[in-house]
């Protein structure tokens, strides 16, 4: 059945124009469709233009279990939601029932919107979010699943959807005046009801942590589980299966104080004092905890004085919440809700400041406004692997990067796995003649002074030799400040940069003006797929190993050590791999697309390990020279006029 679907003549080629079948897709999709009937893991990195969501998609549809599919990101889980599954659905035949089901950040909060009207009608409010307040109840009355993601009238960025929308710790639950119409409520029993459900990693792992707990649960029982981008899984398991709190959950306690005040409560002056105390003992902690855009240690943190006193400060503020709201209880439910909350934030807060307990990472980031505490456990192998077990099932883990050298090793350890089958698929493109890898000779050392300098003046002519067109990846944010800063100097070309506005808006500005140079870091390494002449040469800075003082990476490099491993290989090394490969992989993105990429690191050369990089790139012809990389752009050129 499976061979004969993907078939040139089968239900894809019907289906689909100009289907070619594929034989690392057909291999993948027997896979699949024999760990669905065994009951087993499997573990498949499948190349760029494989076809793997085809090939996962088409055994689940047929085997007639209950699916749960999980992606990396939000836009992935659209995609195959909203564009891949129709196609699916009609090329089968399916009868089946279809839902996606999103975190509650992503769907308004009737509730809280109501309670925004009303306080958005204060001296105090900003009349730019009244005007997207407005905007936001006109589409509540025609919207049918509430997701925030369809509004058209607000960005996805925007400071209101905060406000509109309800976390675990606000959400009213049954008390809520707005309960039976909740939207949240209404995704998650379509799931409960459907045969496929698409969901995300960070759901899907909220959904264990609090099973873990003892609380309900938001995704249904299922017979297979599909995770694709499942290299990102690792780290966002460790999220999860630790804890964290933040200045912003102390801020929108605040907020909610302080409107359960002006409006239910209006006798107790007190409310807004804590809650003006509660923002003001925030304020000063993350003033102590330094720069922005910086991951400490918060052990070593806790060590300065003047931080500890604020933190004793922000503990001071919720005492004193505490004790006032006790005095308000059976008022409001918003004000009940509020209590709850204070005494959570206090106690995660104690937790987190109880740093005697092993096992565990403890670190902080900041952003210019907020910070964050985390404890994060060093291994979430033994939790994931309990969770597998518990559930049965097939369980398939599928993405473009997953081994290193052709060893899966590194992600199976980190997530406790013991699968049936792993393999690599090849990707189909002819890298021979769709690209060329260079690293520059005569570059300097890694981090050495003059670095963006000296890269900005080899690699200009070659920027404007391709007209632009170009991704400069790079590994730190200062480095791509740095770098925007200069080309913006020497360029006639474009400069955009991350983080001056948001992805999506970013990356259409990009193909809309067709000669630009895109400077970015992290969000941009992943995820984005640019086809075709829009994009031609990625350049990536250095390799990609992670910042030594990261504190996770710190602790989890102790870890290793105090286990008798080599943190180097067994840490570092794996995971910077899986992130050039991820780089690596924007530039070709199907059969069409030619193009250069130059990563600018003589390590990969002049080092030993500079090997397990190369044999897990794609097979692309390297070179050193530049002027064998322009003579490529120029006859690509000229391909393209012809």
């Amino acid at each position: 059945m499976i061979s004969k679907t993907f078939s040139a003549d089968g239900a894809l080629g019907q289906a689909i124009p100009g289907f070619q079948p594929r034989q690392a897709q057909l291999d993948m999709a027997v896979a699949v469709e024999k760990a669905i009937r065994e009951q087993s893991q499997l573990v498949v990195e499948a190349g760029t233009g494989t076809g793997k969501t085809f090939a996962y998609l088409v055994p689940a549809l047929l085997s007639g279990k209950k699916i749960i599919i999980s992606t990396g990101s939000k836009n992935l889980q659209e995609q195959l939601f909203h564009r891949d599954l129709p196609l699916m659905v009609g090329a089968l035949g399916f009868y089946g029932q279809v839902a996606l089901l999103k975190g509650r950040s992503n769907y308004l909060c009737l509730d809280r919107l109501s309670r925004q009207m009303v306080e958005s009608h204060t001296n105090e409010a900003d009349p730019t979010l009244l005007s997207q307040l407005i905007k936001v109840r006109s589409w509540s009355s025609e919207t049918k699943t509430g997701d925030l993601g369809e509004c058209d009238e607000i960005a996805e960025d925007s400071p209101v959807i905060p406000t509109i929308t309800s976390t675990n710790d606000n959400c009213l639950g049954k008390d809520c005046p707005s309960y039976q119409d909740c939207f949240v409520l209404k995704a998650r029993r379509k799931a409960m009801d459907a045969d496929v459900v698409v969901v995300n990693h960070h759901l899907f792992l909220a959904d264990l942590a609090i099973k873990e707990t003892g609380f309900g649960e938001l995704i249904p029982e299922a017979d297979v589980f599909i995770f694709d981008e499942a290299h990102q899984l690792p780290d966002i398991a460790s999220q999860y299966f630790g804890q964290s709190v933040s200045s912003r959950q102390v801020q929108e306690l605040a907020k909610d104080i302080e409107i359960g005040y002006r409006t239910e409560a209006r006798d107790m002056r007190q409310l807004q004092k804590v809650a003006d105390r509660l923002v003001q003992s925030a304020m000063d902690l993350r003033i102590e905890l330094g720069d922005s855009g910086f991951r400490g240690n918060w052990r070593e943190a806790l060590k300065s004085e003047s931080i500890t006193r604020a933190v004793v400060r922000v503990q001071d503020g919720l005492e004193l919440a505490i004790d006032v709201l006790k005095l308000a209880l059976g008022r409001s439910e918003l004000l009940d809700a509020a209590f709850e909350r204070a005494n959570t934030i206090k106690s995660r807060i104690e937790r987190v400041c109880d740093v005697s307990i092993t096992g565990y990472s403890y670190w902080f980031d900041t952003t210019p406004r907020h910070f964050s505490l985390h404890i994060t456990p060093l291994s979430v192998a033994e939790k994931f692997r309990e969770q597998v077990q518990l559930k049965q099932g097939a369980w398939v883990f599928t993405s473009a990067t997953l081994a290193v050298s052709g060893n899966f090793s590194h992600f199976t350890h980190r997530l406790g796995l013991e699968p049936k089958a792993q393999f690599s698929l090849p990707s189909p493109f002819d890298y021979a003649s769709q690209a060329r890898l260079c690293v520059p000779r005569y570059l300097p050392e890694p981090n050495s002074p003059g670095m963006a300098e000296k890269l900005v003046k080899i690699l200009s002519p070659v920027i404007v030799q391709n007209q632009g067109r170009c991704f400069f990846l790079c590994t730190s944010h200062s480095m791509m400040k740095e770098l925007t800063e200069r080309f913006r100097d020497s360029l006639d070309l474009p400069v955009l940069m991350q983080g001056e506005t948001s992805k999506q808006k970013l990356l259409a500005e990009f193909m809309a003006l067709g000669d630009a140079l895109l400077v970015a870091t992290g969000a941009f390494w992943e995820g984005i797929d640019v086809r075709g002449d829009a994009l031609s040469c990625v350049i990536i800075d250095k390799l990609p190993f992670t910042a030594p003082d990261d504190p996770l990476l710190k602790a989890r490099i102790e870890d290793c050590r105090l286990n008798g491993g080599d943190p180097f290989s067994q840490v570092q090394l794996p995971e910077a791999v899986i992130t050039l490969k991820q780089g690596v992989g924007r530039l070709i993105r199907d059969e069409e697309d030619k193009g250069v990429l130059i990563i600018c690191d003589n390590r990969l050369v002049t080092r030993e390990y500079g090997g397990i990089f190369l044999q897990s790139l794609p097979p692309i012809p390297r070179t050193r020279d530049l002027t064998k990389v322009s003579a490529f752009l120029h006859q690509i050129a000229g391909e393209a006029v012809v």
